[in-house]
């Protein structure tokens, strides 16, 4: 259906009443047919009035869409005359414009505010920036992108005398993990804030390329300083010259609401019942396979996965009587493909309390997961 399509003057409506129908105002319409994405379907040439057909309200609403997302006029002509494929391409394209401004703009907003409180500026510690980057990475498996409680979004840093300990929870599951870090000597008191997961994972790749990370706290802020060491050597300098390396620092925001206290959730676990040793990759390996939901069975010693049409058993050794506990390949795949080293330990409880997976050779990565029905 065009817009040039044949109609009677009884079924044209005024520039007035189409715009309440379209959802626009009578000024923007007029914009509109000035820019030459909406014509009216008729204009009285002894008045000037403008009138719109019924047909033309599908037109007009898709424009009004394609404005509210930012769309600009000229990839907007584009999509009126482009395929299916094509148009959906042009909104995914105009989506990823708008999130990244967005994200500038949050960006821009965190280190303005940060600069204002200078003065207020608190050194924390120093960690490899590698190792931060993983920890980073490892945690952030366990966050939770909800409108409705953003803090679970969020990782919690905590930072004392026995080093740096992030952690994450959606709910479903929770990751803590702790590093040894170089306490500063004006970081007297220890610190705790939940931090933005968004701003941490943006911040990564600085991470990984920064011998060293220093730590420090704003009132709205966690400030993470960095040198860069990726820098050629300038030749021409002479053997006892050195050159200070780039120094970079990003802002990430910290977030307000409470996060839940991973302490009392730890001491209000019960004493596993079973201990389940296995090799992570053999067990990735079959999860690869696995549908939405897995089977977990430990009996004779033996651990067996679960699947519709096939039970692997697994290398490893367990304890404890015959159970089977199932959970979401969801909340499980995350947990052990973000451990540490070749083996995990799960200690199991029930069939409805949390099971902890930990990394054999490395036990300061600790992973809550709850379990599900079977069906």
């Amino acid at each position: 259906m065009t817009d040039t399509e044949l109609v009677t003057d009884s079924e044209l409506m005024s520039i007035g009443a189409f715009a309440e129908l379209a959802g626009l105002t009578t000024s923007a319409l007029r914009f509109y047919d000035d820019a030459g994405v909406l014509r009216p379907h008729h204009v009285d040439p002894s008045s000037g009035y403008r009138f719109y057909s019924r047909s033309q309200l599908t037109r007009a609403t898709r424009l009004r869409q394609l404005r509210a997302i930012g769309m600009p006029l000229p990839t907007i002509d584009r999509f009126f005359t482009a395929s299916a494929a094509e148009a959906t391409t042009l909104i995914d394209e105009q989506v990823a414009r708008a999130t990244t401004q967005a994200d500038e703009i949050a960006h821009a907003a965190t280190a303005l505010k940060a600069s204002l409180d200078d003065a207020d500026c608190r050194p924390l510690c120093a960690v490899a920036g590698p190792v931060l980057a993983a920890a980073v990475h490892q945690v952030l498996a366990s966050t939770a992108d909800d409108p409705d409680f953003p803090v679970l979004g969020g990782v919690r840093v905590e930072v004392d005398a026995d080093g740096i300990t992030l952690t994450a929870t959606d709910r479903y599951r929770l990751a803590t993990r702790t590093l040894v870090a170089s306490r500063l000597p004006t970081a007297d008191q220890p610190w705790a804030a939940t931090v933005s997961g968004k701003d941490l994972a943006a911040s990564t790749s600085l991470l990984r390329r920064s011998p060293s990370v220093t730590l420090a706290a704003r009132a709205t802020t966690l400030d993470l300083r960095m040198a860069d060491s990726t820098k050629t050597p300038d030749s021409t300098k002479t053997p006892d010259s050195t050159e200070t390396p780039e120094k970079f620092e990003t802002h990430c925001r910290l977030l307000t609401a409470d996060f839940p206290d991973r302490s009392v959730l730890l001491a209000s676990l019960a004493a596993p019942t079973h201990r389940v040793t296995v090799g992570t990759r053999q067990f990735l390996k079959a999860l690869e396979r696995a549908p939405e939901k897995v089977g977990l069975r430990v009996a004779d010693g033996r651990t067996t996965l679960l699947l519709p049409d096939e039970s692997v058993e697994l290398d490893g050794t367990s304890t404890g009587h015959d159970i089977t506990v199932w959970f979401e390949l969801t909340t499980l795949y995350p947990a052990l493909s973000n451990a540490l080293g070749s083996d995990v330990i799960l200690d199991l409880r029930s069939t409805d309390q949390p099971a902890t997976v930990r990394s054999a050779d490395d036990g300061d990565l600790t992973t809550l997961v709850m379990p599900c029905r079977p069906h």
